[in-house]
């Protein structure tokens, strides 16, 4: 035996240096591998892993070899024969060595680097294990991974090296314990989860884990074996006993990760969950990007609506971090804010460059998760909304199905046209075309009726809309259709009568059109605002003379309803609204609110548009009375106290815009433009100052401690 391995070593080049081959003649066989392993240690330590691709035998005459260096493991042997090796009696080292080795562990910056490196020790002491063990799962933290990837799990080296530590876990750290167990992903129930887990138990119940190794241990606890874990209560319970002035950044944001596992038991933390809250105001500025999304996400799972200064903090820190957060952090973002209903003009800012910046490069998931942040918070970005339509002109078979409608719902919701709008909605249509059974029938719905919003009428698709085999489909196994569905359906078959007389297709029968397009759940139509309403209510009973002269909220033949009717006869005076008789002329009064605007615009939202859109073509005058804020603080402010305005028409030469409607006397008393008529029929519709021809705006306004503004369009 001692001649063959003298023989062996003495053909290896690698093997001739002073005192090896003397050690193999002058020692008997049985100490060669000990004489050896003295003489080469500091050798085998100082070669990189790269330069180890030798064929070798171990103390079971088994073959290891390495065909790149990297993935060593024993040919046709069980993966815990390595641990065997390492458990051999005369296995030990000085405690000079075990330091060198730990030092050469830590100065490795790869997965295969340690794997390599522990595989050609003989040796491999608990205490060192546990070190490989922690350098490996630093190694994966470094390169942003929580959990490591299957490859290493799959390494039979680093099988051999859990098994090490499964054997005897009492000599672990706590951080190589914990770290360990965050970052494997294998069975919950495998031996070696089973037993680090014990041993964390006990731990904990000594009170020997520090704050930082309970964080960790939560989050693994929760992911590993869910809220239903005994030992994952008594860490909570343990966190919550704790000093949060102790707590670093990351932990709090482990604090938020491991109740948010725990939604059902919210309650019962809430009042935890508070001062958590409260105290994370004065962390927000040391958070990173992926935490401030960590900590969003938790607030959205925890349902925390009641944290706004939080929000709004994590929010100003979140307008800095836009081009540092990934595509999945920035979306979760997103879904946060709109989750809390949370807008802010910066943060819009901000993704408009971010959106701007990114172009070509921008990930359909977060481009379309932009535009339903868009067009949930009713924000008319047009920045966004030109560089995503030119993103899908350019690349629409990125996108799926269900980004497709997340992407193209806005326009109509916010009624808004792109300047390619042609080039888009031509898109739109070949991408329907080829892949229209991709798309499930509520969502194609719902994209076809936004295009009809914006006068893109889906004429190509109506005939399949309307048939029944698509409203089989559209009501799937429930036992009726859900009235939204059938509303948008309504809408595009009135759409087609009014718009597309050209279009001779299949109709939509009567028993699937609604009644009204305005119902609480599902409404086509947005509410009249109250104190808008109320304000002129006071203001048309003081010009009328009466109440008899206008009726509210009308409901229509063609399922709109009207938020003030007034009814004129052919001389153009007012009748009563009980009169059905010489009705020449209907006004329509639309009594628009901020909420029938995009975000702080005048823009009208795309259903408010059609709305008035499809009342003009039944025949309705239609007279928008809007509300105008920058008037409304003014008048607040200087407390005017107004008995009432008339705006002449341009007819009779004064002319007044809003900026000369707030330099006015608002005690002058102003002639009508035609006298009142002593007609039982009311007053002249011209004695009001109003011009439905011409266009123009007409004001007029009435205290009685409220500041009425209307702004007349005809």
């Amino acid at each position: 035996m001692a001649f063959t391995l003298r023989r062996a070593f003495c053909h290896m080049s690698v093997f001739w240096m002073p005192g090896a081959v003397v050690a193999l003649k002058i020692h008997p066989a049985n100490n060669v591998q000990k004489a050896v392993r003295d003489c080469l240690r500091v050798w085998f330590c100082s070669l990189q892993p790269d330069l180890f691709r030798v064929r070798f035998y171990h103390a079971y005459c088994k073959s290891f070899h390495s065909e790149n260096g990297n993935d060593l493991h024993p040919v046709g042997e069980p993966w815990f024969s390595q641990a065997q090796v390492w458990n051999q009696p005369e296995q030990t080292l000085k405690n000079e060595d075990e330091e060198m080795l730990s030092r050469r562990l830590n100065s490795f910056a790869s997965f295969e680097e340690v794997l390599s490196f522990i595989h050609t020790l003989d040796t491999l002491p608990v205490t060192l294990a546990s070190a490989a063990l922690l350098r490996i799962c630093e190694i994966g933290k470094r390169d942003d991974e929580q959990r490591l990837p299957k490859e290493v799990l799959e390494n039979r080296v680093f099988q051999a090296l859990c098994l090490r530590c499964e054997r005897d876990p009492s000599h672990l750290t706590n951080a190589v314990l914990v770290t360990v167990l965050q970052s494997l992903v294998i069975d919950p129930q495998s031996s070696l989860v089973l037993s680090l887990v014990a041993e964390c138990q006990r731990r904990l119940r000594r009170g020997s884990l520090e704050v930082h190794h309970l964080c960790v241990l939560g989050e693994s606890l929760a992911r590993l074996q869910g809220a239903s874990c005994e030992i994952l209560k008594l860490v909570i319970c343990q966190l919550q006993s704790e000093n949060l002035e102790t707590f670093a950044p990351e932990d709090i944001v482990s604090v938020y990760r491991i109740l948010q596992a725990c939604p059902e038991e919210v309650d019962k933390h809430q009042t935890f969950l508070n001062t958590v809250n409260n105290f994370s105001l004065s962390i927000v500025s040391y958070l990173s990007p992926k935490s401030i999304s960590h900590v969003l996400t938790a607030l959205v799972a925890l349902d925390q609506t009641h944290a706004r200064p939080l929000l709004i903090k994590l929010g100003k820190s979140v307008v800095r971090y836009i081009p540092r957060f990934t595509n999945e952090e920035l979306r979760q973002v997103l879904e946060a804010f709109v989750y809390f209903g949370h807008s802010d003009r910066f943060f819009t800012e901000a993704l408009e460059q971010h959106v701007a910046a990114q172009c070509f490069s921008l990930d359909p998931a977060v481009a379309s998760s932009v535009m339903e942040y868009c067009s949930r918070k009713r924000i008319l970005s047009k920045p966004i909304f030109d560089v995503v339509a030119e993103i899908f002109v350019c690349q629409s078979e990125k996108f799926s199905p269900s980004q497709i409608s997340e992407l193209i719902e806005p326009f109509g919701k916010l009624n808004y046209l792109p300047p390619n709008a042609p080039a888009l909605f031509r898109k739109v249509e070949n991408v329907l075309f080829a892949h229209l059974r991709h798309f499930p029938p509520k969502m194609l719905l719902r994209l076809l009726h936004s295009c009809s919003l914006i006068e893109r009428h889906p004429v190509n698709f109506m005939s399949k809309i309307f048939s029944p085999f698509f409203l089989q489909r559209l009501q799937g196994k429930e036992s009726y259709l859900d009235r939204l569905s059938l509303a948008q359906m309504t809408q595009l078959f009135l759409t087609s009568v009014l718009e597309c007389p050209f279009y001779k297709g299949p109709k939509l029968l009567p028993k699937y059109q609604v009644k009204s397009f305005l119902t609480p759940c599902c409404s086509l139509e947005t509410p009249m605002d109250l104190h808008l309403y109320k304000s002129v209510v006071i203001g048309l009973i003081d010009l009328l003379g009466s109440r008899l002269y206008f009726a509210s909220k009308v409901l229509t033949p063609y399922y709109y309803t009207i938020d003030v009717e007034i009814k004129l006869d052919e001389d153009g005076f007012v009748l009563p609204f009980t009169v059905d008789e010489d009705v020449h002329t209907r006004v329509a009064l639309c009594i628009d609110g901020p909420q029938r605007f995009c975000l702080g615009s005048k823009h009208l939202l795309g259903k408010e548009a059609i709305k008035q859109r499809h009342l003009r073509l039944l025949g309705y005058q239609v007279v928008q009375v809007w509300y105008h804020l920058s008037l409304f603080l003014f008048f607040l402010q200087n407390a005017v106290s107004v008995t009432k305005i008339c705006f002449f028409n341009y007819v009779h030469g004064t002319q007044y815009n809003s900026k000369d409607f707030t330099g006015m006397n608002c005690n002058q008393q102003v002639e009508p433009t035609q006298k009142r008529s002593g007609a039982r029929r009311g007053r002249s519709w011209a004695w009001l100052g109003w011009s439905i021809d011409d266009g123009l705006p007409v004001v007029c306004s009435r205290s009685c401690r409220n500041i009425l503004i209307i702004l007349l369009q005809g």
